[in-house]
Order: structure tokens, then sequence, then C-alpha cells
């Protein structure tokens, strides 16, 4: 449902109006039937239709007609109102919401840099990876604040530290969780590399409690075991194989690890690991060299590697999936 406030002369048209605000105009006494040029214009769009206006003059009310060319002279003076239009709008879009969203983002900005980026990107992915579907248990819950001494999130301390001063500055405005800092942190994480700009809903609660140990995927499993995992987690082949394209950050070896691009798939078709000696053996974990070997995951590979585009599209659909995997949300 649109709400509109009418300036001026009560003109009707025969046109229907789906702009959030209509901007009606009057003009002197003119009286030449004709079709006519109706100028209407909203808070997030330009429209110019034709339709036809009545002319009638009564009392206080005047509801006038154009002609065509008076019309079109006319509109030559919509672009000095377009600022007062475009204020209106921005006005209008803004909700609680997205004014939170701004402050939280801006403040994780602040204390994000690429060399930071890595760490709070597995942040993410270690919080959200405990997701399971079939008893919706796990997930995006902040819970990896109480989970930092288990072995596979060795590390990650320093990177909730550096959340922690972001979420002070947000907690001082208006009480953020856990899960919202740390889903925002892997998104400005990606961006701050030149990655795709996510944006991510707020609105998660924390868990108080850590959940299960033993369900994020173990480095060690082969492909096979990989996708039976991400499916027990709702997530596709596709999904597994854009997501671990997030490994292109880091020390794993996937081209510049400051910079998140598609390296990490183009090095996996290279397979330099097998080739004999040097570093190249260290590239990537076994689960990574694992998903090369499986046609359908390879079939992935190979379309991210040709197609950068692609692969930021797809990583910032399953990404927003992933963190909003077994969230528990405020009620509205």
């Amino acid at each position: 449902m649109s709400s509109s406030s009418t300036f001026m002369s009560s003109c009707s048209t025969s046109s229907p109006l789906s702009l959030h605000f209509k901007f009606k105009f009057k003009f002197p006494s003119i009286s030449h039937p004709s079709s006519l040029s109706t100028v209407q214009f909203g808070a997030k769009s330009l429209r110019i239709s034709s339709s036809i206006i009545n002319c009638q003059i009564s009392g206080k009310n005047g509801v006038c007609d154009i002609n065509r060319r008076k019309g079109l002279l006319f509109t030559a003076t919509l672009p000095f109102l377009l600022p007062f239009v475009e204020e209106l709008g921005a006005k209008a879009a803004e909700s609680g919401s997205s004014n939170e969203y701004l402050v939280v983002k801006e403040e994780v900005a602040k204390v994000v840099s690429k060399g930071k980026a890595a760490g709070l990107l597995r942040l993410a992915f270690h919080d959200a990876g405990t997701f399971e579907i079939h008893d919706n248990s796990g997930g995006m819950n902040g819970s990896i604040v109480l989970e930092l001494e288990r072995p596979e999130n060795a590390g990650l301390k320093k990177s909730l530290k550096i959340l922690e001063k972001a979420k002070s500055q947000v907690d001082a405005i208006q009480p953020v969780s856990w899960a919202d800092m740390i889903a925002v942190g892997g998104a400005v994480a990606v961006s701050v590399c030149g990655g795709p700009s996510i944006s991510v809903s707020l609105g998660r609660l924390d868990s108080m409690k850590p959940d299960p140990e033993g369900k994020l995927p173990e480095e060690s499993l082969d492909a096979n075991g990989l996708k039976r995992c991400f499916q027990r987690k709702g997530f596709s082949t596709q999904d597994l194989v854009a997501l671990s394209g997030a490994h292109t950050l880091g020390s794993k070896g996937f081209g510049n690890p400051n910079v998140f691009d598609n390296s990490y798939f183009k090095i996996l078709l290279d397979k330099p690991w097998q080739s004999p000696g040097g570093m190249s053996s260290m590239i990537g974990l076994p689960s990574d060299r694992a998903l090369v070997e499986d046609d359908e995951c390879l079939r992935w590979i190979r379309k991210y590697a040709d197609n950068q585009n692609l692969f930021f599209e797809d990583f910032n659909k399953a990404y927003v999936k992933l963190v909003n995997s077994g969230a528990r949300w405020k009620s509205l």
C-alpha cells in the first residue's frame, strides 16, 4: 500500500500511480481542450504520461489543461525540483532496520583491513557452519564466542577481538547481537578485499549455550563426504563450491591472500600440488583438492574460473543463505 501527498491543485488523471509521492501543479486558466501531457514524478522514479485532464475552474480549486507543447516546456523545470524529490524519496525509504544496518556496517568497516579479512570471514563460517537442517540446530547464533577453545576454532579469538571494538560502538547506540556482528563482519571482509557487496539482514538472537561439537565440515573429507555434509546443512553442491571460493583469502595459497577473486578456482584446475617438491604441495586443504576430482563439483569450478562475475553472484547468495541458517530472529 502506498501513500501519496498532493500539493496545490487536486488533479485527477486516467493513469494509475504507483509512486510513493505524487506532485501535481495548478496553472493559470487555459482554455485549450486537447490531449495533454501530465507531469508526474515520485520518490524513486520520474514518469511522464499522457492522459486527459478536464479543465474546470470553480472557487479556489483550479484544475487545468495544457497542450503538449506547453506541457513539454513545463517539464524543462523539473530538474530544479528533482533534488527535493530525491530527498523525500530517501526519507521515505529509510527504516529503523536499514539505519541500524548502516551503523553496524560502518563501525565494522572501521576495524576491518585486508590483512584481517580472512579471519573475520572464517569466524562467520565457523559460527554458521554448525547448522543441521534435520533438527534445526546450530547455525548463525553467536555461539562461537563460547566455542573458541575448540581446536577447529584456533586463532579466532583475534578476529572476535577485532569485532568487539565495533560492537561496543554499536551497543552504545542500540544493542546488537554477536550473530549480527559476525554476519556483517564476514560480508564486509569480502567487500574490503574487492569481492561482492553483500547485504545482510539484522535481528538475529544470540544463543546462551555452545553448539554441539563435531558439526563443522572436516578438512579431510573427500568430495562425496563434503557434499553429504553440506546437504545436511541445506546446501547444494553449487553452494558448496561457491562458498569454498572463500579460501581465495588467507594463507592457503590461492592467489593474493588479500584479494577476493576467482583465483581459487583457476588454481584448483591447475592442480599445482601434483608438481614434485616445492611449496606447491602445501596449496589448499585436502578438502579443496578433493573438489576438483569430483565431476559435479568440477563443472562449477570451471564455470567460476571462467566467469568471476558469476562466482561473485553465487557467492553472495550462498553467503546470505549461510548466515541466515539456523538463526533465531527478534519478534517484530
